[in-house]
């Protein structure tokens, strides 16, 4: 039976502090921790994010902090990325943190900080760093909400690994967070910086081709040991030097402390939806800036199974459906178990559109054949196709520096593609369509 256990990814600050404080510190070497005698943690944090913010010059200095910065995970190539341009970019890491002493310790050696510049509590982090200009966030998704909401109020610009949220009421707070700040948030969807997908935004924005009437993707893998069990449960690791009742603190329901949990959290409900939150938001994002209707969606449903991979909660196959306001539909398949999926596609009334996803910049429009005459047939490349991260994260860089520039994964773009996101983790766990309010924004 699938459960319908949801969690949004709130918790308070009250209590976030009083855990993380009263948990003894097992396993850190030579970083900075909070130990079970250490004095509460006092707060600076402004009223208003603006008490914190820095008017960031052309030429300043963008000073980083990084919430999860595993370096053997993806923490650790957002890290390596930063730092290989740090000249180039002009940015510097001035803190870190992490739950888990192990990786906080590791990072801290390869990025070369100081003890006093590495915490487990990233509100500590915040307070104790007001030079801080840009946070990275590179956690679990149960995690992602809170620890954004926290940061954009304090007054700092967020680059987000996908998905933004876990759920769907904490991606439309996000939203509304980052317009009332005005802070810069990019969510890590890298593909929405490949051209690709906005040169085919710009033929379809010409009217030559007709109204979009549906979509499809997929993103598939075969991982015969099981998806997402490639990520090693670290001796070392225990229930103290994790922080697991810190890990576990948005759950609704929590669990006794499990390595397979706390390194393989995709595999379960109460921090992931797996590959619809793991996988999908690098296919939905590209297609609906390709589609260039960034809509809230209106309808979703789901359905898929675990067929082999036993050892975890979320399924192994999974196909989505979502339509939208302007009547277009876009149609979401994955598996871990095969790694064959669909061409990626758009169909219009006069033609259909394919294209290579993921770097591989080729464009096709075939003419569909009552509009023969009036349509040309086209196979192009685009040049500069990529979806390397590194460029991602130029791209948002370049924003937080000039304001007028908007994020390629923007929050309008992260919000709408997580809601729909969000519903799909519904409607597969609770076997039943899900609506939206497209002008209330809320579930109905």
């Amino acid at each position: 039976m699938k459960s319908s256990e949801r969690t949004d990814g709130a918790t308070s600050r009250r209590d976030f502090l009083k855990t993380a404080v009263g948990a003894a510190v097992g396993g850190a070497v030579g970083v900075h921790a909070v130990s079970a005698a250490a004095e509460p943690v006092k707060t600076y944090m402004p009223s208003t994010a603006a008490g914190m913010a820095r008017v960031i010059g052309a030429n300043d200095r963008i000073h980083i902090g990084h919430i999860g910065p595993h370096w053997e995970g993806q923490g650790g190539v957002h890290a390596r990325f930063l730092m290989q341009h740090a000249k180039e970019w002009n940015v510097e890491y001035v803190a870190i943190a992490d739950i888990y002493t192990v990786h906080l310790q590791e990072a801290q050696q390869h990025i070369g900080l100081k003890d006093n510049q590495c915490h487990i509590d990233y509100r500590e982090m915040l307070e104790k760093h007001p030079e801080i200009d840009v946070v990275w966030i590179t956690t679990p998704e149960h995690w992602h909400a809170q620890q954004t909401i926290d940061c954009l109020e304090a007054g700092k610009d967020v680059y987000v690994e996908k998905p933004l949220c876990k759920g769907v009421e904490p991606a439309l707070k996000i939203k509304e967070t980052v317009e009332r700040t005005k802070r810069v948030l990019q969510m890590g969807t890298q593909g929405a910086t490949d051209p690709t997908y906005h040169r085919i935004a710009e033929l379809i924005n010409s009217g030559k081709y007709g109204e979009v009437v549906w979509a499809r993707g997929s993103y598939c893998r075969n991982t015969p040991s099981g998806e997402w069990d490639y990520y090693p449960l670290e001796p070392q690791a225990t229930e103290e030097n994790t922080h697991w009742h810190i890990f576990e603190q948005p759950c609704k329901h929590k669990h006794p402390f499990s390595k397979d949990r706390f390194f393989r959290w995709r595999k379960y409900w109460s921090y992931s939806a797996g590959i619809q939150s793991d996988l999908f938001p690098h296919v939905l994002a590209p297609f609906l800036i390709a589609i260039g209707k960034i809509e809230w969606p209106r309808r979703v449903v789901a359905a898929g199974d675990l067929l082999l991979q036993k050892d975890r909660e979320v399924p192994d196959t999974v196909h989505m459906i979502i339509e939208y306001p302007s009547q277009f539909t876009v149609v979401l398949s994955g598996s871990t178990n095969n790694d064959h999926g669909y061409t990626p596609t758009i169909c219009t009334n006069k033609a259909t559109i394919e294209f290579a996803m993921f770097g591989g910049g080729n464009i096709q429009i075939i003419p569909q054949s009552p509009y023969a005459d009036q349509v040309d047939p086209l196979n192009e490349h685009v040049p500069g196709a990529s979806e390397a991260i590194d460029n991602h994260e130029k791209n948002f860089l370049d924003c937080v520096r000039d304001r007028t520039k908007v994020p390629n994964a923007n929050v309008d773009l992260a919000a709408k593609v997580q809601v729909a996101i969000g519903m799909g983790e519904i409607a597969y766990r609770e076997n039943r369509e899900v609506l939206f309010d497209t002008e209330r924004l809320r579930l109905i």
